[in-house]
Formats: structure tokens, sequence, C-alpha cells
């Protein structure tokens, strides 16, 4: 699983590398801008997403054995997606400065 992820990362800044050649030609540092939000989003929303299956399921069995803590173990489900969101604004930040 781990060796998938790290080609898809590589493979991806690879690319962003061969597009940027033409990309230079208009503006030598936009490329760089994109890449660097992609980045920045696609990490977060990777571990948003490992955190929510992890919580979601230990959440079930939770609830499996009592009915009782589902409304406990939302909020750390919440907690877990908001990685993405913050993922989101710093790529946001990136591409606006």
């Amino acid at each position: 699983m781990k060796k998938k992820i790290i080609f898809v990362v590589v493979f991806l800044f690879a690319a962003g590398f061969m597009f940027a050649q033409e990309a230079e030609k208009a503006e030598s540092g936009s490329a760089v801008k994109y890449i660097a939000a992609a980045i920045a989003v696609g990490i977060a929303c990777i571990g948003g997403g490992l955190a929510v299956g992890q919580i979601g399921a230990a959440a079930m069995g939770a609830m499996s054995e009592n009915a009782e803590l589902s409304g406990k173990a939302m909020p750390f489900v919440g907690l877990a997606e908001g990685i993405c969101l913050w993922g989101f604004l710093v790529g946001l930040l990136i591409l606006i400065l």
C-alpha cells in the first residue's frame, strides 16, 4: 500500500515538471504554486481519509456493543474531516499569495 502511494506522489510530481516547461514561458513561478497547492490538498485529504476510516471503524465497533456511544463518536469523525479542510485552506493560501 505504501509503495502505491509513493508511486502516485512521485508520478504526480514528475508530471507537474513536464507541464512546467510549457508554463515556464508564461510565468516561472506559477507551476510551482499549483504543484505545491495540489500536494498540500492531496496529502491532507489522504491523511483525513485514513483517519476517518480508522475512527469510523472503531466507532461502528463501539456502537455495535453499546448504541449510546454514537453521539460521542461523531465529534471525532468531524475532527478528522477538519484535516482535509485545513489542507484546502493551505492550498488556497498558496494560490492566492
